[in-house]
């Protein structure tokens, strides 16, 4: 079984790996997620000082990395976990003066227009953002120029293409598939908004090894690690990396 040393990469997230692992698992709400805000913020300018909403930020471990490690003034925005629990969390990781934490649903932000240099989403966007309509509502949120990142579950083809969701997935997850798309798609229905120009979209390099070893360490760390991490053990085993992935993806604000 994967230790929580595994967790530790410095060849690959040399940022991540100075995070103590435990922690992050005790945090968890969705797969590795300073893996993946690590490897979508080399696709960003985040600059010390400048205004960020970690949207869908659930207990606060990306916030905390963003603050720390980029240095900007970060708003914590998640529907589930309430404010004082996350503002905890900043507390204790000595980032309560840089980060604040709001309860706020994705459709209904309560934060005044151009009032963000950057909106960043990690493990959440799937839930809220494939609509149509939303990027047009979320940009007007951003300043000009403003900057725009996705770390979403992502397939390497289009259900539509394959006729279903495959059964090992459905098992898994349901008709929540339908909201994994390729990093093509991500592409094509931001830019055809105009609204934004896209600066990066891909599928992330090895995704399913990570969620995979995410996975494993949370099966061992949490007391029903177990149960909860086995279907998504197996179903990302059967995979082996030929549908699953995650997408990341960037723009700038027209």
């Amino acid at each position: 079984m994967t230790v929580l040393s595994d967790l530790v990469r410095p060849d690959r997230y040399p940022r991540s790996s100075r995070y103590d692992p435990a922690w992050l698992l005790g945090l968890d709400m969705g797969p590795n997620p300073l893996w993946l805000l690590e490897d979508l913020g080399r696709n960003l300018d985040l600059r010390p000082g400048t205004r960020v909403l970690d949207l869908g930020s659930g207990k606060g471990a990306t916030s905390v990395f963003l603050a720390r490690e980029y240095g900007v003034q970060v708003v914590a925005a998640d529907w589930w976990i309430a404010p004082e629990e996350a503002a905890a969390v900043f507390a204790e990781a000595g980032v309560g003066d840089r980060v604040r934490a709001v309860r706020a649903e994705a459709h209904a932000l309560p934060f005044e227009e151009e009032s963000f240099d950057a909106v960043v989403s990690v493990d959440a966007f799937e839930y809220f953002g494939t609509a149509d309509s939303y990027l047009p509502h979320l940009v007007r949120f951003l300043r000009p120029g403003g900057q725009l990142g996705i770390a979403t579950p992502a397939l390497t083809r289009e259900i539509r293409e394959l006729g279903a969701i495959p059964p090992h997935i459905k098992e898994v997850v349901g008709w929540e598939a339908i909201a994994w798309h390729t990093a093509d798609w991500w592409r094509f229905q931001w830019e055809i908004t105009e609204l934004v120009e896209v600066t990066s979209a891909r599928l992330q390099r090895d995704a399913w090894k990570d969620w995979l070893l995410w996975a494993r360490a949370g099966a061992e760390h949490h007391p029903d690690g177990r149960s909860a991490n086995r279907p998504v053990i197996d179903m990302l085993t059967e995979d082996g990396g030929k549908l699953l992935s995650f997408a990341l993806v960037t723009a700038r604000k027209n």
